[in-house]
């Protein structure tokens, strides 16, 4: 499994202790940001959003202050279902619900409770229960008619 990662300047120590601790059991590559200096984490979030959206990566790993702003930049590319997370029913219910694709967390999150929530994010499948499928078709179909 391949695994990509990116944040802000304010991600940037968790995910550095993130890319150690995952690296031991996957490939994990490295989006940015490449240092604490202040950075917008958009540019971040579309490099990741399109390594994942392409199929480059098999799931993303996005990190900012908060993770909201993270996460609503990667979902601005097409493809990408993006979802910040707190808790471990957020993390079962995004993936079973909307196979999402990119977790998004935020700086604060302890290094044992974020791999926590990754690692049970990429090993929980997406239920394909027909209620979901029509529901993420219908998202697809809107990206295939509109313009972000």
């Amino acid at each position: 499994m391949k695994l990509g990662i990116a944040s802000d300047h304010r991600g940037y120590k968790l995910k550095q202790e993130l890319l150690k601790e995952l690296s031991k059991k996957y490939e994990i590559i490295d989006y940015g940001c490449s240092n604490t200096e202040s950075v917008d984490y958009p540019d971040y979030a579309f490099k990741l959003g399109n390594a994942v959206a392409s199929k480059e990566i098999d799931f993303g790993i996005a990190i900012c202050g908060s993770g909201i702003g993270i996460s609503i930049a990667c979902n601005k590319v097409k493809g990408v279902r993006a979802s910040r997370v707190l808790t471990l029913e957020d993390v079962i219910e995004t993936r079973d619900d909307n196979d999402a694709n990119i977790i998004c967390l935020n700086e604060n999150m302890s290094l044992s409770e974020s791999y926590n929530l990754i690692i049970n994010f990429i090993t929980t499948p997406f239920s394909n229960e027909e209620r979901h499928l029509r529901r993420l078709n219908k998202i697809k179909q809107y990206e295939e008619t509109h313009e972000c």
